[in-house]
């Protein structure tokens, strides 16, 4: 009788009773193992390095080095890497860009009870898991037209209470121009005001 292989797992989140959690969830399934923990991205590379994980658990908002940025910087690495997000955030744009820098599967925290071990066994054996939700919401933004990086900017800027004087300032750039990436941001998000497209790019992940 053969047994099923131990699929060890690496828990990268910045918060110690979330990791303390999926400890305990994990710890009750003979299949999957915790073999490691991370409390940022840059302890995450770190963590993967010494232990080489058959499985990452990876937030995506955590300080000194995010999720997506570690998902770069391990796949770069090691380009076999499986890697689960679980995260709070279900903006499209937040999941796009999980997807581009290499996520196999996309969960809620809301979720984690009941979806999280089995998506780590499906990663493990090789399949790209997203809840019907998470899919629907990418597919009811795809025809929409994606902000620039630099009216990323200005939405960011905008976001954090500046004027468009003071956000021309910010990027050499004139309060004229300025005035056209604001109302060009406010078509592409369907949005009324700028504080409704502040609330539309945190609704999405475009901004967080």
């Amino acid at each position: 009788m053969t047994t099923s292989p131990t699929i060890r797992v690496l828990c990268v989140d910045d918060h110690p009773l979330l990791r303390e959690g999926i400890g305990w969830l994990l710890a009750g399934s003979p299949d999957v193992r915790l073999v490691a923990e991370a409390s940022n991205g840059q302890e995450a590379i770190e963590q993967f390095r010494v232990h080489r994980p058959d499985v990452v658990v990876m937030d995506l908002q955590m300080p000194r080095m995010g999720g997506v940025d570690a998902m770069i910087a391990i796949r770069e690495e090691f380009p076999k890497a499986r890697i689960v997000v679980l995260t709070t955030y279900s903006g499209d744009a937040l999941v796009r860009r999980a997807l581009k820098a290499g996520a196999n599967a996309y969960v809620l925290k809301s979720e984690v009870r009941t979806e999280l071990v089995e998506t780590i066994r499906d990663v493990f054996s090789g399949k790209k898991v997203f809840t019907s939700e998470i899919a629907l919401l990418v597919a009811s933004h795809t025809n929409d037209e994606q902000l620039s990086l630099r009216e990323v900017e200005v939405l960011e800027l905008i976001a954090a209470g500046n004027s468009n004087k003071r956000i021309a300032r910010e990027l050499s750039i004139t309060e004229g121009t300025v005035k056209n990436h604001v109302k060009t941001i406010l078509a592409k998000l369907c949005a009324k005001d700028r504080t409704h497209a502040v609330t539309v790019g945190l609704e999405r992940g475009i901004i967080g």
